[in-house]
């Protein structure tokens, strides 16, 4: 049944009920838009805890800079260079937890463009007559691939519209993507 109104509902075909109205592509576009609230939400939920990741680091860095720069008011000693030492040893841990907030980012910028890709998939095969019309499947697939800035994305997405199979295509991302490593930027 699809609510209307919050209070009126219009019976509808289904697979476990099929009717003459049954159809494999309302089947289709109704999994995919499962799919893209089931990517939306674990989007929502893991921004909120990177959130408050962040505030949390942000403090802890304001707070061992406050130690560092204390401790360097110091007289030489044994404990002076322990609280320094430690201090290194904290920056250098923030440090490696913010190329993974780096790596969750990009893992964020992933799961959109599939989201918006999905509801874009969803939207064309929903319409009967942009279904069938091969120059709406161009300009989808063109549409999708103008919105990729990794470009081991961009080669996955060419080499699987190019016949290759995800295996092979992800293969590729991952030797592009090896070239890049070092693109990560350390603040």
């Amino acid at each position: 049944m699809i609510a209307m109104n919050n209070a009126q509902t219009v019976p509808h075909s289904s697979p476990d009920k099929p009717d003459l109205d049954w159809s494999q592509v309302r089947e289709t576009v109704r999994m995919l838009n499962v799919a893209i609230a089931q990517i939306e939400r674990t989007m929502l939920e893991g921004d909120e805890s990177v959130n408050t990741l962040t505030n949390s680091f942000t403090d802890m860095v304001s707070n061992a800079q406050i130690i560092a720069a204390a401790a360097e008011k110091l007289p030489e000693s044994e404990e002076k260079r322990v609280i320094i030492d430690n201090y290194q040893a904290i920056a250098d841990r923030i440090q490696l937890a913010i190329v993974a907030f780096q790596f969750y980012d990009r893992l964020a910028q992933r799961l959109s463009h599939v989201t918006n890709s999905l509801a874009a998939l969803s939207e064309l095969v929903d319409t009967p007559e942009r279904l069938y019309n091969p120059y709406e499947w161009l300009g989808l697939q063109q549409k999708i691939k103008s919105k990729y800035t990794i470009e081991a994305d961009r080669a996955m997405f060419e080499a699987i519209l190019n016949g290759s199979t995800v295996e092979e295509a992800l293969a590729l991302s991952r030797q592009q993507q090896q070239g890049t490593q070092d693109d990560i930027e350390l603040f």
